[in-house]
């Protein structure tokens, strides 16, 4: 029997006004609900479902990628390496994404990696943790090398033999860095100027309809600082961390916001329709019509979720900006023209995009326990949001939320709300982070545990050890149970799961393996154990058994 992957979508009941855009192998799966009307494929199909079963990896603090029974995995690219000759990977890969450069061609392609964030002591040898003088700043030397290590890196990586391995000094491979010249995709210039400098805090992202990539700036402040405001509109300039202000002059306003950027030459845009805060995501979905709606996630504690609808086919910049009132199940309009209260508080829509969490506020959205990844279900139409937690409520584990569109329409102003999953050890999980749905709709989800709270007698976290990866069967005995599939290494979180478009293999970063480590001699993690034994944050490619099974390529495709 030959399987047909558009049909057993359609069979399975996918409901969209539309095309999904993320996973990418999802694109091309059609927007009909219309069910198969070969119901042998059917049979077939969820015959072998039953069949299925995952073994769960026991929590461990073991110093390395451990992977369950039916896994195996391969470094693709690590900090530093060469990706041609002018340019070397970036530090703490998150997001991951694949583009091939051949439809008809899963195994060549361009790969996207957010570089999120700098340990200083590992990439510029700057101690933190100077207790003699904790005042002591970093020189511009050191700010330049962090200001290189930040952005993304797109390389070209190809499949030989079972292998992802990057092909070096190809056309296509660059570093989109901290001083990256990036055009606002706006009509009103911010703080003067119509072009800023550089991209930082890259958390997660997406692709777009038109195959461009997408990447998110979260945390801009520690890099930048920021701009508060009181109760008289008073602003105060808060300084970053890193004092990267003090050699660069660059307001906090040109950064925290969605970045575009062009996989052919590397130009890229912020766009400031989607508004200025922590984006942890922005993950897209496009209309029957071509319009665009845009979800994100603000992840700071008490902080929003939101949604962008375009008003133009193809369109990141005209439109609607509206937040979340999870209570009362409603888009609010971040508009400017028509909402009263923030034409008392701000002088237009550009001030009000700038400071979006304060106009939101206003109107009254809900807060929420950090709003991280957001998915959409390929088979329900469901969006999924992870909440990874907000400890001053007394919530350490965080949670899933699940969001129904009014008549499944994606650009609907009121929905449902309701908690998919919660965290805790009686579902096995702790502080959901990134979300991805694979070729059958089993939801894959790791987790986000900060190091300083790992594996620490005095913390709710210890039953949970290292960070993980998760999946949650759709089908099978083990439909709906978390079963944790993978275990970080020290200090580590999996980040960025992204599946090849044939559903062969997981694209996963390794983030900060070795984070919490004082001195750069003892490092508290070794991972990928080169030779220097100093720990890299690293890209690799799961494969095996069970990744082709969950996506039912060898009970199908050997009918």
């Amino acid at each position: 029997m030959k399987y047909d992957r558009r049909k057993f979508i359609e069979f399975l009941g996918k409901a969209s006004l539309g095309t999904l855009i993320i996973p990418p192998f999802l694109v091309s799966c059609g927007n009909t609900t219309t069910p198969i009307k070969n119901k042998q494929i059917a049979n077939e199909t969820f015959k072998r479902l039953k069949n299925i079963a995952v073994e769960n990896l026991a929590p461990t603090t073991k110093d390395d990628l451990v992977l369950t029974k039916g896994l195996n995995y391969h470094t693709i690219i690590k900090w530093g390496d060469s990706i041609s000759n002018n340019d070397t990977f970036g530090f703490n890969n998150d997001f991951t994404c694949f583009i091939p450069l051949d439809k008809n061609n899963p195994k060549d392609g361009l790969l996207w990696v957010n570089h999120e964030s700098v340990n200083s002591l590992f990439v510029c040898d700057f101690d933190e943790n100077n207790y003699e003088n904790p005042q002591k700043q970093r020189t511009k030397k050191q700010v330049d090398k962090e200001m290189y290590n930040v952005g993304g890196s797109i390389v070209r990586i190809r499949e030989v033999n079972g292998q992802w391995k990057v092909v070096h000094n190809d056309p296509h491979n660059r570093r989109i860095t901290g001083k990256t010249p990036i055009k606002l995709n706006w009509d009103t210039s911010i703080k003067g100027v119509s072009t800023v400098m550089g991209t930082n805090s890259n958390c997660s992202g997406g692709i777009t309809p038109w195959n461009t990539f997408i990447s998110c700036e979260e945390n801009y402040d520690g890099f930048w600082g920021e701009t508060r405001y009181d109760e008289n509109n008073t602003a105060t300039y808060i300084p970053s961390d890193h004092g990267w202000e003090h050699f660069y002059n660059a307001p906090p306003e040109h950064y925290g916001w969605v970045v575009e950027i062009n996989p052919k030459d590397g130009t890229a845009q912020k766009h400031v329709a989607l508004g200025r805060f922590s984006h942890e995501c922005c993950t897209l979905y496009e209309l029957a019509d071509k319009r665009v709606v845009a979800y994100s996630g603000d992840d700071s504690n008490d902080e929003h979720l939101y949604k962008f609808v375009s008003s133009k086919p193809n369109s990141l910049k005209e439109g609607t900006l509206y937040v979340a009132d999870t209570i009362n199940g409603k888009w609010l309009p971040l508009d400017w023209e028509t909402q009263p209260v923030l034409k008392d508080k701000f002088k237009d829509q550009t001030e009000v995009l700038i400071r979006a969490r304060e106009a939101s506020k206003l109107l009254g959205a809900t807060p929420l326990n950090r709003p991280e990844d957001i998915e959409i279900d390929p088979i329900t139409g469901h969006i999924f949001i992870t909440l990874t937690n907000n400890k001053p409520k007394n919530d350490y584990h965080g949670s899933i939320l699940k969001i129904e569109e009014t008549n499944g329409a994606f650009d609907a102003l009121t929905f449902k709300v309701s908690i998919y999953k919660a965290g805790g050890e009686e579902n096995g999980f702790s502080c959901p982070d990134n979300l991805a749905f694979d070729m059958a709709g089993n939801l894959w989800m790791t987790s986000d545990i900060s190091g300083s709270s790992m594996n620490k007698p005095d913390k709710p976290y210890m039953p949970f050890k290292n960070n993980s990866l998760f999946v949650i069967p759709r089908y099978g005995k083990d439909a709906g149970k978390v079963i944790r599939v993978a275990s970080a290494p020290t200090d580590a979180e999996l980040t960025g799961p992204w599946f090849s478009p044939d559903g062969k293999t997981l694209f996963l970063s390794v983030q900060h393996p070795g984070d919490e480590t004082k001195d750069i001699k003892n490092p508290t993690s070794k991972f990928p154990f080169d030779a220097d034994g100093i720990p890299k944050p690293t890209v690799v490619a799961i494969q095996g058994d069970l990744i082709e099974k969950m996506n039912f390529l060898k009970q199908i495709e050997s009918s």
